[in-house]
């Protein structure tokens, strides 16, 4: 089956109303005029379509009831030979219809509305523009078969080699963490094999010796002095070793602490037994 055969036939624009007027032949190159032209007595009047099958596009002038087709004009090209517009007016055009043994002749048309003839103008630009697009992307279809394609891929034993910036090797491995000492300060991972060194402590600072308490001294006898007391402080150690003398009074003690301090009255000995 013929490729003329599989295209179908569209529709591109219908117009209800149409005039066909005889125009006298073309006497010079200044165009057509439609003052030339008998426009209140149109010698037919009918049904326009525009129809497209393929790339040509159809002018149909047909009867309003019944739809026979009164003349066609097959259009090739546009703005062509096949459909010229008239110099002193957008209304009207000039269009050659053909019949089916080759003959043609020129006649005018023109609508009434002009926005029918504005419709009919689009219709005819809109159907060629296509044509020119699809007849480039064939176009370049068949050049891009014609060129000597590229071939990229690999030949045998062939092989490339990609260097990826900004990546770690495997043999670097990770980063390691660094080891927090006590204190706050940071220290470096030990080297393989090795011992971790502890940290130094810290000598203690003046303002903690300054706020130590001593404490107080152990008294050597009961009969010891103020200044056996005083003698104490410089040797807690010594003191220690000293014996203390066991009495059967617990509460003894209390009178004879007593009376070792200076401007104080002594008390009775009966107080202890309170």
């Amino acid at each position: 089956m013929a490729a003329a055969e599989l295209e179908y036939e569209s529709v591109l624009c219908v117009k209800p109303d149409v005039n066909v007027y005889r125009i006298p032949p073309r006497t010079s190159n200044r165009g057509y005029r439609a003052s030339d032209w008998k426009l209140d007595h149109p010698d037919w009047t009918g049904r326009l379509r525009v129809t497209s099958k393929g790339k040509t596009a159809y002018i149909k002038l047909e009867d309003k009831v019944s739809g026979e087709l009164f003349a066609q004009a097959p259009i090739d090209q546009y703005p062509g030979i096949a459909v010229e517009t008239v110099a002193d007016s957008s209304r009207y055009f000039v269009i050659r219809i053909q019949d089916g043994t080759g003959r043609s002749a020129f006649i005018g048309i023109g609508f009434t509305d002009r926005g029918d003839a504005f419709d009919f103008n689009v219709s005819l630009q809109d159907h060629f523009k296509w044509v020119k697009q699809e007849t480039e992307i064939s176009k370049e279809s068949q050049e891009a078969d014609t060129r000597p394609k590229l071939d990229l891929g690999f030949k045998e034993g062939q092989t490339i080699k990609l260097n990826i910036g900004n990546m770690t090797s495997k043999k670097a491995g990770a980063a390691k963490p660094r080891v927090s000492g006590s204190g706050g300060l940071s220290l470096l991972p030990p080297p393989p094999g090795g011992k971790t060194a502890v940290p130094p402590i810290p000598p203690p600072s003046s303002t903690a010796i300054a706020n130590h308490v001593t404490p107080p001294p152990v008294q050597k006898s009961c009969n010891a002095s103020s200044a056996d007391i005083l003698l104490d402080l410089d040797a807690p150690a010594a003191a220690s070793k000293a014996p203390v003398s066991a009495t059967t009074d617990l509460w003894g003690d209390f009178s004879t602490a007593s009376s070792a301090v200076p401007n104080q009255a002594p008390q009775q000995s009966n107080w202890v037994q309170f």
